[in-house]
């Protein structure tokens, strides 16, 4: 226990968070809640859809009663149509680390969202905090009626193909506020992003959770089946029922839309369910793909793992200092 608090002071006093990352269904929950044995910690939602109230079987939510084991932050914010960016959540989590750090405790970052943890870590350009030409907004929208994405996606690549490469899913919303921005203010967006990542005032010690790909797909397949049999598919007939379409971004995620896709009989109970494992796997593989970019994470398997490189940490600072 002693070894406890003397880890708690050294992350308190280097102002360190944790961030506990890794694909879903890989156990980023329980080694998070975990932690609580051993240091005096709150939680931060680094999920992009847990943040959304009235989705929670879905996005495996944390229970009632993991809740209740620890503070969450990010957790049942939102409206299911309200709009929320990774720059946003750089800001408001920023604040949130400083007040837990004010409380005494060490924030823990948990999440597969991997834009928005490089958003709260490394700093992230948030186009939305600039003004609207709607002059630009409307000729770029009447562009997208008429000549259709590919056109509006072309000119992005004419003049700044650095954000035509981010962009290559030819997302119009995003081409268009990229497009927006250059013809606003005269210059390109990526550029923008380069000047905008900024100093933090805390550091980062990387975890990511790895298992065996054939362990981690057979998880993902078992969750899928105790989702759907926890009542996934009554939960989205309720989300509808109260008002709200189904073309919301926050529903066109995986598990929700082959559902709604099975409510409007356009497939099969079981063709919902395989539908939902096999993106669910094809999600994790690209959220491992990203997270092995990262050149600084630590891969751990459990909680035991995050204790016993923290304590080499504090043994390698303290023979420093004799």
């Amino acid at each position: 226990m002693e070894r406890n608090i003397d880890l708690q002071r050294y992350l308190l006093n280097n102002r360190i968070i944790l961030v506990i990352s890794g694909p879903t269904a890989s156990g980023k929950t329980k080694i998070s809640l975990e932690l609580t044995n051993d240091l005096n910690i709150e939680i931060i939602s680094a999920d992009s859809r847990q943040i959304f109230k009235y989705i929670n079987i879905g996005t495996a939510k944390p229970t009632i009663e993991e809740l209740s084991i620890v503070p969450h932050h990010f957790i049942d914010c939102l409206e299911l149509d309200e709009y929320y960016s990774a720059g946003m959540f750089e800001k408001d989590a920023e604040e949130i680390i400083s007040e837990i750090f004010n409380r005494g405790r060490i924030p823990v970052i948990t999440g597969g969202t991997g834009l928005y943890i490089k958003a709260l870590c490394e700093g992230i350009f948030d186009d939305d905090k600039n003004e609207e030409n709607s002059n630009i907004r409307n000729d770029l929208q009447e562009i997208l009626e008429k000549e259709g994405k590919e056109v509006l996606y072309d000119k992005l690549v004419e003049i700044d193909p650095v954000a035509a490469q981010k962009y290559d899913d030819k997302n119009p919303r995003r081409v268009m506020r990229a497009l927006e921005y250059y013809y606003s203010k005269g210059k390109k967006l990526s550029d923008a992003h380069i000047q905008s990542i900024k100093e933090k005032e805390f550091k980062i010690i990387y975890f990511g959770v790895q298992k065996p790909r054939e362990i981690l797909y057979d998880l993902i397949n078992e969750r899928v089946l105790n989702m759907w049999e926890a009542g996934l598919e009554n939960e989205t007939k309720n989300i509808l029922e109260m008002g709200y379409p189904e073309t919301l971004n926050s529903l066109q995620t995986v598990g929700y839309k082959e559902t709604l896709s099975y409510i409007k009989g356009n497939i099969t109970k079981e063709e919902a369910i395989y539908l939902i494992q096999r993106n669910t796997r094809r999600y994790a593989k690209r959220q491992m793909t990203w997270f092995r970019s990262l050149e600084n994470i630590i891969w751990i398997e459990n909680r035991e793992d995050i204790i016993k490189y923290l304590k080499q940490i504090v043994s390698r600072e303290t023979l420093k200092d004799e």
